[in-house]
């Protein structure tokens, strides 16, 4: 770890603020410690209103986008990019459900890292030539057991060390535009000061159903990298997030990092711990999938940033970046690790809606 120093930590070129965030969450979800939080959840059978649950999985982004675009007092044509992905095949749930915004669209796939891959492009595209972009993933439970795993009907047991795929979307929109700071909600406005691509990491696992370990060396490489080059320690930073680990994977990252001399489990928790009681909702090693991150992110962790809870924090989104057929082949499974930095700076009084 921390030997190539080709990916280096990148600044967008203008202040980009993430001006409004939403949020959309299933019945487990909903049921969870971060319920009361998001903009929209499904109380019955996570379908949404649609006939299929690869439709409802696209109509949870559209809701999260159209959240989001509310919040910020925004159209679509306000939008000059919108990025996007999913775990479902060639991205369909994002295809789909963005279809109707009729805006520039470039799809991502990073797995589960696919959140923080968004915010890290569209912050450097806003610090660039555009103005204002959309960021919006997704995952749902059932598309992707079916895709990924066996049919939901089989009811295959999970090993401990297994994650649960979360029915969930969220959704941010970042902008450029100086004036948008009269949009903004809260006390405090937060802004996306540096970026670090990760690299992909294979670390030999081969085990579906423990992605938090071969996600792990990636996520503590990305980490060791922006501390060496930052000069920063994890002690000055009020949280350092990551997404989705779970039990298995987040300790994993903090002895890997122990080993090389960074201490990050007194500020570190990890998405997939978050939106999930384990004991009382039976979720093995906690959350996982495209939409677990998105959603903490765009409800819990935002939020607490705009009300100053948070001031300084380090967003690590993870992605085990393999598909059915490769898994089916018996071949390893490679890790990313994606950084963004977030910071909140009190706002003058005047200017707080």
């Amino acid at each position: 770890m921390g030997e190539n120093k080709r990916l280096r930590i990148a600044v967008p070129g203008k202040r980009v603020r993430v001006i409004a965030s939403g949020s959309v969450a299933g019945r487990e979800e909903r049921r969870g410690p971060l319920g009361d939080t998001f903009d929209f959840h499904d109380a019955g059978d996570d379908r949404f209103g649609m006939p299929t649950w690869e439709r409802a999985e696209s109509e949870m982004q559209r809701l999260a986008m159209q959240a989001a675009l509310k919040g910020a007092i925004l159209d679509d044509g306000d939008l000059d990019y919108l990025l996007a992905g999913d775990l479902m095949n060639q991205c369909v749930g994002s295809n789909y459900g963005l279809l109707s915004f009729g805006v520039p669209y470039i799809g991502l796939y990073g797995a589960c890292s696919t959140m923080a891959e968004g915010m890290l492009l569209g912050a450097l595209l806003c610090g660039s030539t555009a103005r204002r972009c959309g960021v919006a993933t997704s995952s749902h439970n059932c598309t992707a057991e079916r895709q990924f795993r066996f049919p939901v009907e089989y009811g295959g047991q999970r090993p401990p060390t297994a994650q649960w795929t979360a029915t969930a979307a969220g959704a941010v929109i970042l902008s450029s535009v100086p004036e948008d700071v009269d949009r903004l909600h809260g006390s405090f406005e937060i802004s996306v000061s540096e970026t670090l691509a990760g690299e992909a990491i294979d670390a030999g696992i081969t085990d579906m159903g423990n992605m938090g370990a071969a996600m792990a060396p990636a996520a503590a490489d990305t980490l060791e990298r922006y501390f060496h080059e930052s000069g920063r320690e994890p002690a000055s930073f009020d949280l350092i997030v990551t997404g989705d680990l779970g039990a298995e994977g987040s300790g994993i990252l903090c002895d890997l990092l122990a080993v090389h001399g960074f201490d990050v489990a007194p500020r570190h928790t990890d998405c997939g711990l978050l939106l999930y009681d384990r004991e009382r909702q039976d979720k093995h090693a906690g959350g996982s999938g495209c939409g677990c991150s998105a959603v903490v992110m765009a409800s819990h962790v935002l939020r607490n940033m705009a009300e100053g809870v948070y001031r300084d924090v380090l967003f690590v989104g993870t992605g085990a970046l393999m598909s059915p057929l490769t898994v089916q082949q018996g071949r390893s499974i490679p890790g990313i690790g994606h950084l963004v930095h977030l910071e909140a700076q009190r706002r003058p009084k005047g200017e707080i809606q």
